[in-house]
Formats: structure tokens, sequence, C-alpha cells
């Protein structure tokens, strides 16, 4: 297990699934965890498993959708602790499996805003923080299908697609800091959103969430030094972008 003792991690969708996971593997690792989510009720589960650990957790219930207050996260982080070593932007939302055209633009908004815009501010926000990290690490939760383009998922995809190149992006802005930055491709799990997803899945052929964050704990620590790349789960390694010449 990755040694983060004294290290502050930022778990976005903390609350339940790989999220919920992450932050307790985080934790049981010695990371401080600061956990975001909407659901009071599971992050104050976290906490009590965290407790039962020995670790430690700070919650701070949030909607995504309240775009000032992730703002204002950045600057709360900063006033207590200073810096922030590790990012997991876990937080997503499915919206609807539909043809495109089906989809209501409601449903559109509301995927973009969480998946999407939510990343970015959280990215805006935390960065000076990050990068005053001796090793800072910031993992943005992606999925398969922003790459497949499978039929019927189209506003998930493209949220994903979206994140993934702000990922790029972010990485190659950062590159000459001691912060990296990398798209995670969790695969299948035995998730909420997966079950929702395709309902007559049997969960049980799945990997639990607490197998996808033993994969991600490695990735938190300073010892990984991959940068602008995406890892997927199932293989258990880093691919990178460069297009074949």
């Amino acid at each position: 297990m990755a040694n983060l003792d004294g290290r502050i991690a930022l778990v976005t969708g903390a609350s339940r699934g790989i999220g919920y996971f992450t932050a307790l593997a985080l934790a049981k690792a010695g990371a401080h965890v600061v956990a975001v989510a909407r659901t009071t009720g599971g992050l104050e589960e976290l906490d009590d498993a965290i407790r039962e650990a020995d670790g430690s957790a700070t919650l701070v219930p949030m909607d995504l959708t309240d775009f000032p207050a992730i703002d204002r996260l950045g600057a709360a982080i900063h006033e207590r602790w200073g810096k922030l070593d590790i990012l997991v932007a876990n937080a997503a939302v499915l919206g609807t499996i539909s043809p495109v055209g089906h989809v209501e633009a409601k449903t559109f908004d509301k995927v973009m805003a969480i998946n999407v815009t939510a990343t970015w501010r959280i990215m805006r926000s935390v960065e000076p923080l990050l990068v005053k990290s001796d090793a800072g690490r910031a993992l943005i939760l992606s999925s398969g299908v922003a790459h497949s383009a499978r039929a019927f998922w189209g506003p998930y995809a493209a949220s994903k697609a979206a994140v993934e190149t702000l990922a790029r992006v972010w990485a190659a802005e950062t590159s000459k800091t001691s912060l990296t930055v990398n798209s995670i491709d969790p695969g299948a799990a035995r998730t909420a959103m997966r079950a929702l997803a395709v309902p007559g899945e049997d969960p049980q052929t799945l990997p639990h969430p607490s197998e996808v964050a033993e994969k991600l704990l490695p990735l938190c620590g300073s010892q990984c030094t991959e940068s602008g790349k995406l890892f997927r789960i199932r293989e258990n390694r880093f691919f990178d972008y460069r297009l074949p010449e």
C-alpha cells in the first residue's frame, strides 16, 4: 500500500461507489481526505468507515452545480492546509441512455454541468494548491465510451471525451511543475451508475469499486510520474494519446 502520510486529498463524488472506496483507501494509506458529495448520509457513512480505520476526513456536502461553492473550495483548502497533494475528480452523472435526438435539453445540460463544467471549475480552483505540493497528483475519471462512441450514450460519452481533453491540456500546461495529470478509465464496475445504464447485467460479474480504488491508489503517490496519459484499470497500465504515424 502507498504511504500517503501527511498528504491532503480531495475526492469528489465520495458518498458512494468508486469515489467512496477511493476516499477510504486514501485515508487508510494516511492521507487526510476532503470528501465532497451531495449526499450527506453517504458522507457520514464514509466518515465512520474512515474513523474505524484510524483515518481522518473533512466532509464537504456540496451540489457540484453550485459553481461559486466550487470556487470557494480552493480558498478554504488553502486557508486550512496551504496546499493540496491529490485530486480525484470522480463525480459524474449518467444522464439518459437514449438516441441523441431524443435527449431532453435539461438532461444534456445537467450532464455537461456536472461532468464537464464542475470538473473544470475544480481544476481551476485547486491548481494553485496542487502545484505547491512537492508531488501533486490529479486523477480525472473518464470512461471507455469517450473513445468507443457507443450508440445511445451521447451526452455521457461527449462529457467524458471533453474532460479527457481538458486533462491532457492541463497536463501540458503544468508539465514544468511537480503536478501530474492523468485520465482514468475504470471500466465496468459494480456501481449504481452501471446498474442504471445496464439494468439487465449481473452485478456480481463486475469488479467491486474497492478493487478499482486499489488500482488508483498507486497513481496518487510520488512514485507515479506519468502525466497526460490514460490509465485503464482493466489493463492496469498507462496509454498515451499519440496517433500512429
